[in-house]
């Protein structure tokens, strides 16, 4: 087993988003040489270097993984609204990177996915992803694939609508799940990479069902939960409606409704919990 040494070189790619800024800082703490690439324009703090790229051209890669040991990809499409496709980065801008990280010899390359897979079957939200991992396992070089239960920054969502009066979950609110902080999960990418674990499942410290979570975004307001809940049929029946005219809105529609139909829970990990973070947004929300 070979365990990187510090002030190898890793590369992280997605570095803007929320994973991406946690891995950087991670890596960086533990006295590795943290390269960031990222789109024109951007910054992130903590890289040692700062590298500009467009990942859907893989011309703008050349050179970028050079001398590099390790290279994450954060890719992925969240809220952008740049009029790309889950294709175009789930997996074509993930197999740019891979082949220049071949290309220039890195030893392990490491990718974000979600846990249980087979659930999410059939959507682009999950295809194009699962379809480059499964690449990424047949190339010549070492893989880590870390699979989580879904991100806090996603809760956002919850509180968002805690914070309008009213939330709204699909389904009696009774399946679990245990989301992880983005600087938890940054841990388990450095442990999986730098310990070469070929996969890894993690999910937060704390599980909890679909009410509870809700209730901690009303409490953090200081407010009396008030919460409708959707039976799943009704999105099941209405989603395919809309998937001609907007596939994204579908897939994400889908992956809400699936994602409440089913436990999401991983082994629990980290050491960040809901409550505070909850409390930290409702602080921002009242200023």
């Amino acid at each position: 087993m070979t365990i990187a040494t510090k002030n190898e070189r890793v590369v992280v790619v997605g570095a803007t988003g929320y994973l991406g800024r946690h891995v950087v800082a991670e890596f960086a703490q533990r006295g590795h040489h943290v390269s960031a690439v990222v789109r024109r324009g951007k910054s992130v703090e903590g890289a040692h270097q700062t590298l500009e790229a467009d990942v859907t051209q893989p011309s703008t890669l050349a050179g970028a993984f050079e001398d590099a040991s390790l290279v994450f990809s954060a890719l992925g499409i969240t809220r952008q609204t740049d009029k790309v496709t889950y294709e175009d980065i789930e997996y074509t801008a993930n197999h740019h990177v891979l082949r220049e990280a071949i290309r220039a010899g890195v030893r392990r390359f490491g990718v974000i996915s979600a846990v249980n897979p087979k659930l999410l079957e059939g959507l682009a939200i999950m295809a194009s992803r699962e379809r480059f991992i499964a690449e990424l396992r047949q190339a010549s070089i070492a893989s880590s694939v870390v699979r989580a239960t879904g991100f806090f920054s996603d809760l956002q969502d919850v509180f968002d609508m805690a914070a309008a009066g009213r939330a709204y979950l699909v389904g009696d609110g009774s399946t679990q799940v245990n989301p992880i902080h983005g600087e938890d999960l940054a841990v388990a990418v450095a442990n999986a990479m730098l310990d070469t674990q070929d996969a890894v499942d993690v999910g937060g410290p704390e599980v909890f069902t679909w009410n509870e979570v809700v209730q901690l975004a009303f409490e953090a307001l200081g407010a009396p939960a008030k919460v409708t809940h959707v039976p799943a049929w009704l999105p099941k029946l209405g989603l395919p409606l809309i998937r001609p005219f907007n596939r994204r809105a579908y897939d994400v529609g889908s992956f809400i409704v699936r994602g409440a139909s089913e436990d999401m829970v991983a082994p629990c990990s980290g050491r960040h919990h809901l409550r505070p973070f909850f409390e930290a947004l409702a602080r921002a929300h009242s200023t």
